[in-house]
């Protein structure tokens, strides 16, 4: 008796699935895997119907009747309508115009702008030297030093005890902090780079570090010139790091 209904409960089934899948999990999974889940969904049914002779013919019945002429008239109207009404939303939908903004490829170290204000002044980031490189070995220490307690007090929140983008807040933004252990960052970076980040923040971004936005506030609001560059000096030194620098010897030779 059942099995007069293979091809209905196959159906249900099938569409208890989709909806499952499409409006019982959170958050919504893409479109690419409720896709993938559906097709491996159908693919079971049709496996399990098929596995037995009376069954897979039970199922194909109400299809063979209504493509035999044997089904009711109306039923017959509404399966020929609806298969050419599929087709073409299925099309539209694929080929339609969307309103969702284009992608754009976020560069992780975006060009720096050639000038950024600094605390009210333009400032001109090609000419940005740390000036307390030029201190003795002892007065370096002692700068590095001061800039590890500044980076506690306001940076390891985020980036990290050991620097390595991993602190009590960092799971909460996206993208997360950056790995300052990690080759690819710092060591890829002048000093002059890094200055302008820690000082301009997550606004000064230009558009081509979209679509991801950085949670780095503006430093240059809450400290100092000479605290933002003693910090530099720890982030380095903490993180093992040298600052990328030109070499202006084989600069002049290119000339």
């Amino acid at each position: 008796m059942m099995r007069r209904w293979t091809f209905y409960i196959a159906l249900v089934v099938c569409l208890g699935f989709f909806v499952g899948l499409k409006f019982g999990i959170h958050p919504p999974i893409p479109a690419s895997v409720l896709m993938i889940y559906m097709v491996l969904a159908t693919l079971g049914i049709l496996l399990f119907v098929a596995a037995n002779e009376e069954r897979f013919a039970a199922f194909l019945e109400p299809l063979k009747s209504v493509f035999e002429g044997r089904a009711p008239k109306v039923v017959q109207v509404l399966v020929l309508v609806a298969i050419p009404l599929l087709a073409g939303w299925g099309t539209w939908l694929r080929t339609s115009p969307t309103w969702d903004a284009p992608f754009e490829p976020r560069v992780v170290h975006p060009e720096p702008p050639s000038t950024f204000n600094l605390h009210g002044f333009p400032t001109e980031t090609a000419k940005l030297k740390n000036p307390l490189r030029g201190v003795d070995p002892a007065q370096l220490e002692k700068l590095t030093n001061e800039g590890k307690t500044i980076y506690y007090q306001n940076c390891f929140f985020c980036h990290g005890d050991a620097l390595a983008g991993d602190g009590h807040f960092a799971n909460a933004f996206s993208p997360i902090p950056a790995n300052f252990r990690d080759v690819g960052t710092i060591s890829m970076l002048q000093e002059s780079f890094v200055f302008w980040r820690v000082a301009t923040g997550g606004p000064g971004l230009p558009k081509g570090a979209t679509p991801w936005i950085s949670a780095m506030p503006v430093w240059q609001n809450l400290l100092t010139e000479e605290e933002i560059w003693k910090v530099i000096l720890y982030i380095y030194e903490g993180s093992g790091s040298t600052p990328r620098t030109w070499d202006e010897e084989v600069s002049h030779a290119g000339h």
